[in-house]
C-alpha cells in the first residue's frame, strides 16, 4: 500500500468515525439526561437518579397513548405484511405492463414529506366519510408501513427460485402447502426485517398521526409533544430512552433469529 493509499484509508476511517459520533451523540445525550436528577435539561447532570422513570407509570395519558401506539403499530404491520407480500408476489410473477410504475407507486409514501401525505390522506378519508379517529389512524399507518414490506419482500422474491414451489407440488403438496413449506420459510428473514422496520416506523410516526388523533385517541409521539408543551422536563428523555431501547431490542431479536448480516442483505 502506497503512502497516498494509506492517507486515503485513514481519512475514510476518520470521516466514518465522525459520522458515527454525529449520529449517536444526540442519543447518548438523551440517555444521559434521562438519568439526571435535575428538573431541567442539563449535561452533565448534577446527580444521578431514576426519578423520571419512576414518574412514568403515574403520568396522565401516557399509558393510554402507549397502548394505542402499540395496538396501531401491531395491526398495521400485520395488515401490511399480508397486503405487501401479495403485491410483491404479483409484481414478481405477474405478466403485465407498468410493473415498475406500480412498484414505485407502492413505495412512494417513503419519498414524500410526511405532512404532504398526512394532508392528502386527511382530505381523502374525509371525502370517503371516514371520520373515526382509530380507524383513520390504522388506515394511515398501513399506508406508511406497507412500503417497507413491499420493498423488502420484493427484493427477497427477486432472489427466490419459484421452481422450488413447482417441485414441491410434484412431490404431492398442494399449492397452499408448497407455499407454506417452501416460500414462507425462504421469505422469513424478509418478513422479520420488514416487520421490524414497519413496527418501529409506526411507533415513531408523528407528521401523519397528528392529523388523525383526537382528545381520546392519541399515539405516543403526539402525547410526548403535549407533555413537552405542558412541562418540558427530562421525563421526555426517559420516554425517548425507552424507545431507543425498543429499537435495540428489535435488532437483538433479529440478530438472534436471522443474523444482522442476512438482515442487511434486504
Amino acid at each position: 500500500m502506497t503512502a497516498i493509499e494509506r492517507i486515503a484509508s485513514a481519512m475514510v476511517w476518520v470521516i466514518a468515525a465522525l459520522a458515527v459520533v454525529f449520529l449517536l451523540a444526540p442519543l447518548a445525550i438523551t440517555v444521559a439526561v434521562s438519568f439526571g436528577d435535575s428538573a431541567v435539561f442539563s449535561l452533565p447532570p448534577p446527580g444521578w437518579s431514576m426519578r423520571w422513570y419512576e414518574r412514568l407509570p403515574n403520568t396522565r395519558g401516557l399509558s393510554g397513548s402507549l397502548f394505542t401506539s402499540v395496538q396501531i403499530a401491531a395491526l398495521s404491520t400485520a395488515v401490511s405484511l399480508v397486503i405487501g407480500t401479495l403485491c410483491a408476489i404479483a409484481l414478481v410473477r405477474g405478466e403485465f405492463r407498468g410493473r415498475e410504475a406500480i412498484a414505485t407507486f407502492l413505495v412512494s409514501p417513503l419519498m414524500l414529506p410526511g405532512l404532504v401525505v398526512g394532508i392528502a390522506m386527511l382530505q381523502g378519508f374525509r371525502s370517503m366519510g371516514l371520520r373515526d379517529a382509530w380507524l383513520s389512524l390504522l388506515a394511515a399507518h398501513v399506508v406508511i408501513t406497507m412500503p417497507y414490506v413491499v420493498r423488502t419482500v420484493l427484493a427477497a422474491l427477486s432472489l427466490f427460485d419459484f421452481t422450488l414451489v413447482d417441485a414441491a407440488r410434484t412431490l404431492g403438496c398442494s399449492y397452499a402447502q408448497a407455499v407454506r413449506r417452501v416460500l414462507v420459510p425462504a421469505l422469513a428473514p424478509a418478513f422479520l426485517t420488514s416487520g421490524m422496520f414497519a413496527f418501529l416506523a409506526s411507533m415513531d410516526n408523528y407528521p401523519i398521526s397528528i392529523f388523525f388523533t383526537d382528545a381520546w385517541t392519541k399515539t405516543l409521539p403526539i402525547q410526548m409533544l403535549q407533555l413537552v408543551e405542558e412541562r418540558p422536563d427530562p421525563m421526555i428523555a426517559a420516554i425517548s430512552t425507552l424507545l431507543i431501547l425498543l429499537a435495540i431490542l428489535a435488532l437483538i431479536i433479529g440478530d438472534r433469529l436471522v443474523g444482522l448480516k442476512r438482515l442487511a442483505d434486504f
